[in-house]
């Protein structure tokens, strides 16, 4: 049995059912799959996890930094192989990357280097810009901040800090974006922005401001570019863990894994609405151009 903490239709949960299928693992034949979705009600969490742990299974597979915590604390012993794009060091879900040592392991989105390289592409597609609102839930781990504004003086732009814990935090966030005068948007990926990914992109439209998310869907849902892992080829690889373990091998020994092949989506409709002007040079980098 293995537990899992997004909706079976969902496209993580595709991706992971076909990594199990690579592994030998057929849901409903040789795998009995039960999933679990908190909605994005936090407060669910701790419930959820305890619900869980409490049926036994053999394994916990879970999607997102802010869930991955709630299950490490309710059990020690199952093992738990997460996909996330927080810090699980931060988390205090491993002790190292190369060495978790414990009951939990899997793979993270976390390349600081990414935030610059990021904010770099954004200045490159959209020269004008000058203040970029940093869109980011406090309570997610992760060092974007602090490279992105480390990064901001070499790309001559200005970093604007505003936090969002949940949907409700989004209106005020809007409101302070505006008083700001930003001109542009960069989103961190966390499972609370994810969750409010339709609203930011259609807030980003309606203001005309371009928008640089962390993976695919926020080019694909309308933002002007994403730059980040393939989400469904990590969860795809991240069965492998699961297989493993499922065979024997010990969690702890499984270091924590991070991408090392990354994706340019550039969405042309978005472009041409804002006005800009894309270098056929700038278009030769994308992985896909959607159109």
């Amino acid at each position: 049995m293995l537990l899992y903490s997004t909706p079976k239709d969902d496209p993580q949960s595709r991706a992971l059912q076909q990594g199990l299928r690579d592994h030998g693992y057929v849901e409903g034949q040789t795998i009995s799959i039960d999933y679990r979705f908190a909605e994005g009600v936090t407060a669910r969490l701790p419930d959820l996890a305890s619900d869980l742990v409490r049926m036994k299974p053999d394994g916990l597979f879970v999607i997102g930094g802010d869930v991955a915590p709630f299950l490490s604390k309710a059990t020690q012993t199952i093992p738990i192989v997460f996909v996330m794009s927080a810090d699980p060091v931060q988390l205090g879900l491993v002790a190292t990357l190369a060495r978790p040592g414990g009951n939990a392991t899997g793979f993270t989105f976390l390349q600081d280097k990414l935030a610059s390289k990021r904010l770099e592409l954004l200045k490159e597609i959209a020269p004008r810009i000058s203040r970029v609102a940093f869109l980011s839930n406090p309570d997610h781990p992760d060092n974007e901040l602090r490279v992105a504004q480390r990064a901001a003086t070499t790309v001559g732009v200005h970093i604007e800090p505003i936090e969002m814990r949940g949907a409700d935090d989004l209106d005020g966030a809007f409101q302070v974006m505006t008083k700001a005068s930003i001109d542009a948007i960069y989103v961190v990926a966390s499972r609370q922005t994810v969750a409010s990914l339709p609203r930011i992109v259609e807030f980003a439209a309606k203001q005309q401001l371009p928008l640089a998310g962390g993976w695919g869907a926020w080019a694909q849902a309308g933002g002007l570019l994403s730059y980040g892992p393939n989400v469904g080829e990590v969860v795809r690889n991240a069965a492998t863990y699961v297989a493993k373990i499922f065979k024997g091998t010990k969690v702890g020994d499984l270091p924590v894994q991070q991408p090392a092949r990354f994706e340019l989506l550039v969405n042309l409709r978005s472009a041409r609405s804002l006005g800009l002007s894309i270098s056929e040079s700038f278009l030769l980098q994308a992985d896909k151009v959607i159109d």
